[in-house]
């Protein structure tokens, strides 16, 4: 099983849904940076299920960083972060009957048998705190380099947000809010959607956009570790997430180049192009406008409908209804853990080039 992202900066997950705790080890990292623990709350927090929107399930989420921090900075050796699990309910779970479109048919095949399965174990979406809690360090870092990042959800049923416009105040607008939106009553028509679904004992799914300004042109490579492929690995890393596309993405099969191509322009001394249809990227490589894309995410699979299944133990077919404490949708939740999977790849992709003291700020 390989739990670790990166090539400079490496980030490995540990940890079970209902195990004692789950966390992160960052490896790689610049020495001397602040670790902010009010900033770290508060992304887990925007994570955390806290609105009717999101499943009952109570995470405190009361994180311990038990090494790599030393009087507030990194000291560069390896950062552990261990979040423990609380409000458990492991009874609600049924080992060998598969849940649909969940891991628990994929993971009996891999692991044998031997795997946590309650509440979907290692596969759970309790994981992603790990992650958070790592963004909560990068995104502050990044910040004082100049660049930002912030996702919203652009498409939630009827419900459809506007694009970015001042990125920097969209970005803390995002920050600040409950339910990471740019119009309020966009968010409005959203929630009540997925309320609906909650009620039919359903789920729901959507779009979310992301964005990163202030990358410096010159980052990526041409092939295999292309921007585009390092992002896509780390957003895929989330068991939500079925599709992303940069910039115009899927659309482009509609153009002609004549109408999608982005003109070059110099502005005070700088290249810039007069539209962004690529989302920052030529090559594989930031050309130095914002990097934008967007990702699909799917309608959490547990519902408490009546469903198909097998039972995988007993070689028999099986119906069920899932027990337990669910998201009518994650679309809200998964906005910071994009985030900061994010600023794992950009930290990553700048040490690569730069070094390791790049992000380092006196």
């Amino acid at each position: 099983m390989k739990n670790t992202f990166g090539n400079n900066l490496k980030v490995t997950i540990f940890g079970e849904s209902h195990g004692p705790a789950v966390g992160a080890v960052i490896d790689g990292i610049t020495p001397g940076l602040e670790v902010d623990n009010k900033f770290i709350e508060k992304l887990l927090e925007r994570r955390r299920p806290n609105a009717k929107t999101d499943t009952a399930r109570s995470e405190k989420d009361p994180y311990q960083i038990v090494s790599g921090v030393f009087e507030g900075k990194t000291t560069g050796t390896p950062i552990t972060i261990v979040i423990p699990n609380g409000d458990t309910r492991s009874k609600d779970y049924q080992y060998g009957v598969a849940r649909p479109s969940h891991a628990d048919y994929a993971a009996f095949c891999k692991f044998h048998g031997f795997e946590d399965y309650r509440g979907g174990g290692h596969f759970s979406g309790r994981i992603t705190a790990g992650l958070v809690a790592t963004g909560g360090i990068l995104i502050p870092a990044l910040e004082k380099k100049g660049i930002r990042i912030g996702t919203h959800i652009l498409k939630c049923g009827p419900g459809a947000d506007r694009q970015f416009e001042n990125i920097e105040r969209d970005i803390e607008l995002l920050q600040n809010s409950e339910f990471p939106v740019l119009e309020e009553s966009e968010g409005q028509k959203m929630t009540d959607y997925i309320l609906e679904a909650k009620g039919n004992l359903d789920s729901v799914g959507g779009i979310t956009q992301t964005i990163i300004s202030g990358l410096v042109p010159g980052l990526g490579e041409p092939w295999f570790d292309s921007v585009e492929s390092m992002i896509s690995h780390a957003v895929f890393s989330l068991g939500g997430v079925k599709g992303i596309e940069f910039g115009m993405g899927f659309e482009f099969a509609n153009q002609t180049a004549s109408s999608c191509n982005d003109s070059f322009r110099m502005s005070n001394g700088s290249v810039i192009t007069v539209t962004n249809n690529n989302g920052g990227i030529n090559g594989g490589i930031t050309n130095g406008m914002p990097v934008l894309f967007q990702c699909v995410v799917k309608p959490t699979p547990s519902i408490a409908q009546n469903q198909q299944t097998v039972d995988f133990k007993k070689n028999q077919n099986a119906e069920l209804v899932i027990k337990g404490r669910h998201d009518p949708a994650i679309i809200r939740r998964i906005c910071p853990v994009l985030d900061s999977v994010t600023a794992i790849v950009v930290a990553d992709l700048l040490i690569g080039r730069f070094g390791t003291d790049f992000l380092f700020s006196k």
